[in-house]
């Protein structure tokens, strides 16, 4: 089996081969740390996990780094705000941000650089850059000459007007080209900043990814992750400056971008009320649904957030769960290989999510209908080794039903009824399909059936 990953830089779905065979280095985008996580920086953090969990099982060693912008305008508006040094802001908010991707059960990367520890490495590259002509120094700042760079643009496909307009940046006088960006830029007194050759200042945002992927990774790395807003310019930039600051040699050989989330069809904005933190959203959802909710769509497509998906996640692990619980007194076994492959093959298709979701709910139908003890261990395996790939399926069932989450303390009794009804109609045993329906409306249960599995409500 390959692995095929679309490549933005060629707007290609590619076979993934990395440079060293048995070596895989990965670094994806990570939050700028003035606020809680929202839905949308929940996404890719998701999604490269899962990615990193498949990387992990096919080489020998993957070497996976995702920053923390800790110097950052929104920081020092905040710490300001907040009437404290931004180093009190960054580690509330890191901390915030660790606790809120565990709950997820996203895996902590090899490397959690930040910026602040990298003022040195950030200094070293913006002097490559001036020694090579691709930036020069003046009047405090630094700034990247683009036209040094014959191949700029190259990853967002934009015309150089559209570039320039689309950066959203000051049209500053010193520069010497209107497409020339910050490196490095003066710091007031009441700013953070940093002694350097050009004055007490602070880098722009772009080059601190650069400098912490060259001293994590290497000039040059397999696979670079982050969310479709950071195509252009801030990934545009990152390849201009880490490839001229390595005299020509290729930046990175893999860029991979998920889609945006947006709720209930509209963007997430402040102004329209609709931004969902992640530790708001874990009062009334386990962990495990919410990651479910965000693998729902193909991390290339827009991701629609709404409290149906959510609930649906979370009716779809109450049915993964009951198939596990069911099994509990299955003795544990190595799971054959085969009866993964399909999984495997969907989610090595270009990480296809929905399809590899499908594969889940396949292996757990399989699981319900064995018979045999070989089989039923067999399935067992499978369904938690299927559930690690996706980075659910972690919890005791027992656990699982027994985690509150608003409703009564029968609900694990309902659930399984639910069950054990799907299972007769799967054994085409109607009769008692029928008589678990009216055993669940004497308990005030309304069940329905469903394309992707039955629902159940109170009534009563």
């Amino acid at each position: 089996m390959t692995l095929y990953l679309t490549n933005t830089l060629t707007r290609t779905k590619e076979a993934f081969v990395p440079a060293d065979p048995e070596n895989v280095s990965m670094y994806v985008c990570g939050p700028t740390v003035y606020n809680f996580a929202h839905i949308g920086n929940a996404r890719p953090a998701v999604v490269f996990d899962v990615l990193y969990r498949l990387l992990k099982r096919r080489f020998k060693r993957v070497v996976y780094a995702r920053n923390f912008t800790d110097v950052d305008d929104k920081i020092n508006a905040a710490a300001k705000e907040a009437g404290q040094p931004i180093s009190v802001i960054n580690e509330r908010f890191i901390e915030a941000y660790q606790a809120d991707m565990a709950s997820l059960g996203v895996l902590t990367p090899e490397f959690e650089p930040r910026v602040t520890e990298h003022i040195p490495d950030i200094i070293n590259m913006v002097e490559q850059l001036i020694e090579r002509g691709h930036a020069y120094a003046v009047e405090g700042h630094v700034l990247f000459h683009v036209p040094s760079f014959s191949n700029y643009g190259a990853l967002s496909g934009r015309a150089r007007d559209e570039m320039v307009a689309g950066a959203r940046v000051e049209v500053a006088p010193f520069k010497r080209d209107p497409a020339d960006f910050v490196l490095w830029k003066p710091s007031t007194a009441d700013l953070p900043g940093w002694e350097s050759p050009w004055g007490r200042g602070r880098p722009g945002w772009h080059i601190e990814c650069s400098a912490m992927i060259e001293q994590h990774l290497g000039d040059s790395i397999d696979i670079h992750g982050g969310g479709q807003d950071l195509i252009f310019p801030h990934h545009e930039n990152e390849i201009a400056q880490g490839t001229c600051a390595h005299d020509g040699k290729t930046y990175c050989r893999y860029w991979v971008h998920n889609g945006f989330v947006t709720v209930d069809g509209q963007k997430m904005s402040k102004s329209l009320g609709n931004v969902h933190l992640v530790r708001n959203l874990l009062d009334d959802a386990p962990g495990e649904a919410i990651r479910f909710a965000l693998l729902g769509a193909h991390y290339r497509q827009p991701l629609d957030w709404s409290t149906d998906g959510l609930n649906q996640a979370k009716r779809g692990l109450d049915r993964l769960y009951g198939v596990l619980r069911d099994l509990g007194d299955v003795p544990d076994v190595t799971p054959p290989g085969d009866l993964l492959e399909p999984l495997i093959t969907a989610l090595e298709d270009d990480l296809n999510f929905p399809r590899a979701i499908a594969e889940l709910f396949a292996i757990a139908k399989a699981a319900r209908r064995a018979t045999t003890a070989n089989e039923r261990a067999a399935y067992k395996a499978v369904l938690g080794d299927a559930g690690d790939l996706l980075g659910l399926l972690h919890q005791d069932p027992d656990a699982w039903f027994g985690q509150p989450t608003g409703e009564d303390e029968d609900t694990a009794e309902i659930q399984r009824l639910v069950e054990a009804r799907s299972a007769a109609r799967s054994a085409r045993d109607y009769a008692a399909a029928d008589r678990i329906r009216d055993e669940l409306a004497a308990l005030g249960v309304m069940i329905q059936d469903h394309a992707d599995g039955p629902s159940w409500q109170r009534v009563d």
